[in-house]
């Protein structure tokens, strides 16, 4: 099998790039020869992995948080749309974030990660699609694997990824207080949520999050009941409520135990509109991609049943 890996040097604080050596050695006793790729700004993932699987790679690893791996699966899938083959995807979790892996129970050790990725099956699994408006006001769009979100998660993904203190401390430390810190300041937008070809909602909203995985936020379990080979996603709609009293319900979602909460709401469907109502620069919420947050809303969320192919 021809492998390659795209590494992100900077990842949980550089802590694969210190530990380099263990990580090459480990890769070559259980893949052999391995073609490297290192990022060195944002967007560079996609890059490198498309150029990965042009060059023939049938799996290329990600070797970062989630940020990394979302990019790695966007060009996958790009490449496979021009190309017609498809490469896997794999994982060697270490980041700020690591939720997707999270989900699939990998370990964020490097010897046992690499040893279950090299016993371990392909699989076909669901991927999304978003389409938003970027921080220039272009349209944008690209696939994401775990999460897309809006709301309060686009604001707190932006505290977190400029926090200097990122890959010093706890990830779940840094991401709960900075959730709780963007909320604080937060006001609730004004959405309209449209469904499949269903009728659309109006919410004033603090979170939606259209998940394809479980796990978002450092491990919050925003969609304990998703799958990611269903074929849908699993939409949270957390709407606004008493400040102070979500802020002490956000501990249930580390558990997945807020499906009964009266603010939220839990749905399912395969494609998601949201819109701003009113004023587009009040209500224009930040989304969420897999831990980044490069846009905002108008944004719609479609699903694509099987088109990634998983080694995990």
């Amino acid at each position: 099998m021809k492998v390659g890996v795209v590494l992100n040097p900077i990842a949980g604080g550089g802590r694969l790039k210190r530990d380099w050596p263990e990580v090459a050695a480990s890769l070559k006793k259980h893949f052999g020869y391995f073609d490297l790729r290192e990022t060195q700004a944002s967007g560079d993932a996609e890059r490198l992995a498309i150029d990965l699987a042009v060059d023939g790679c049938e799996l290329v690893i990600a070797a970062g948080g989630d940020g990394t791996a979302s990019e790695v699966a966007d060009g996958l899938l790009q490449a496979e749309r021009e190309t017609g083959r498809a490469s896997e995807l794999g994982l060697l979790p270490c980041g700020t974030g690591i939720d997707f892996a999270r989900g699939l129970g990998l370990s964020d050790e490097i010897e046992p990660a690499l040893a279950r990725l090299a016993g371990a099956s392909p699989r076909r699994v669901d991927a999304g699609r978003i389409c938003y408006i970027d921080d220039h006001g272009a349209l944008a769009s690209r696939h994401f694997i775990n999460i897309a979100s809006l709301g309060l998660s686009g604001a707190t993904d932006r505290a977190v990824n400029s926090d200097k203190r990122k890959g010093q401390v706890s990830v779940k430390v840094l991401f709960f207080w900075r959730t709780v810190l963007e909320f604080l300041r937060y006001r609730f937008q004004d959405v309209r949520i449209t469904i499949d070809d269903g009728e659309p909602t109006e919410a004033r909203m603090a979170l939606v999050a259209v998940a394809n995985g479980k796990f978002f936020g450092g491990g919050m379990m925003i969609a304990p009941d998703a799958e990611l080979s269903d074929g849908q996603f699993d939409i949270v709609i957390v709407r606004s409520a008493n400040k102070l009293g979500l802020i002490r319900d956000i501990r249930l979602l580390y558990g997945g135990r807020h499906r009964n909460h009266p603010a939220i709401t839990m749905l399912r469907g395969r494609k998601v509109l949201v819109e701003p109502l009113g004023d587009v620069e009040t209500n224009g919420a930040l989304v969420d991609i897999d831990g980044e947050s490069p846009g905002r809303i108008p944004a719609t969320f479609e699903i694509l049943p099987g088109a990634l192919t998983l080694r995990c």
